[in-house]
């Protein structure tokens, strides 16, 4: 047998991967096996799930219920994916000069960028959203230093209304996501040769010029592998849409923790987390195929 598995490169990979597999079975298979049985259940009074085959969970998530049409559920799933959009929009916005400038510093500087873009990161994502409630609140930082601005020049000042609202949200969404974008734009960005730019200064090409027919194209890999990762985290995530929204703002992964935690309906809550589920292996298939990154979103 020692014999044989050592004559065998195949045997020994399956070996190798055996202790990941089976965590991968007991961790992610089965519990996504039991959701997608129990998004076919219903719920009884007692909210306990009778584990029948019916579709009027997800017949009631795209508005068709037993009263009539009713897109609320549509409307929540809208209002996620315009707000993964809008984040994905703005986080590329800022993290296109920064990693450009990471890029183009010395060598000796890059190091030292790199990490002041990683150090949030070290702090835990709950304290980092609450420090967005002291800045944006009434009385927080942001309407003081306003306030303050104003008076100094005799002005009238009106504290903003940032918080809570959907503007609070996006504003969280794109500082918890700018560290996603900034890394795979800026490993696409080092790898651009000098000498390309001095190509086209040769052949009279302007900054703008430049940009567009060198810096971008080249760097469109990792803008792509940025936008999965920003992307598909945030029409999931609930915690910054809880905090920053005051349970006002309603994404698809609030209404998947309130179905579980507060209307004790796990039947449609499973049915909405296999929907989600399923949206963002589309987009992400769609990425991965249409422009193929799938190597640049694995290394991002």
């Amino acid at each position: 047998m020692i014999t044989y598995l050592r004559q065998s490169p195949r045997l020994q990979g399956i070996l190798l991967m055996l202790p990941t597999l089976l965590w991968m079975i007991a961790l992610l298979v089965i519990p996504l096996t039991l959701t997608l049985i129990t998004s076919f259940g219903r719920r009884d009074v007692d909210g306990n799930v009778i584990y029948t085959f019916t579709l009027d969970n997800y017949l009631r998530l795209v508005g068709f219920t037993e009263r009539g049409f009713d897109p609320l559920y549509l409307r929540i799933i809208g209002r996620s994916l315009w707000l993964a959009v809008q984040t994905t929009f703005f986080v590329i916005l800022l993290a296109f000069p920064i990693a450009y400038y990471v890029a183009r510093a010395p060598a000796r500087r890059r190091n030292t960028l790199l990490f002041l873009i990683l150090v949030p990161l070290w702090t835990n994502f709950i304290i980092r959203i609450y420090a967005w409630v002291m800045i944006l609140r009434t009385q927080g930082v942001l309407n003081s230093v306003l306030g303050f601005g104003a008076g100094l020049v005799g002005l009238p000042f009106q504290p903003l209304d940032l918080y809570p609202s959907q503007t609070a949200v996006l504003i969280g969404m794109v500082y918890e996501f700018l560290p996603f974008m900034i890394l795979p734009v800026y490993t696409s960005l080092e790898k651009i040769e000098p000498s390309l730019y001095e190509a086209a200064a040769d052949l009279g090409a302007n900054a703008t010029r430049t940009f567009l027919r060198i810096t971008f194209p080249l760097a469109l890999p990792g803008v792509m592998a940025g936008t999965i990762l920003t992307f598909i985290p945030v029409i999931g995530t609930f915690v910054v849409s809880d905090i920053l929204g005051g349970r006002q703002v309603i994404l698809v992964g609030n209404l998947i923790q309130r179905q579980f935690l507060d209307a004790r309906d796990p039947a449609f809550g499973s049915a909405a987390s296999v929907f989600l589920m399923v949206l963002t292996l589309v987009v992400t298939l769609y990425y991965t195929r249409r422009f193929g990154f799938g190597e640049e979103i694995a290394a991002g």
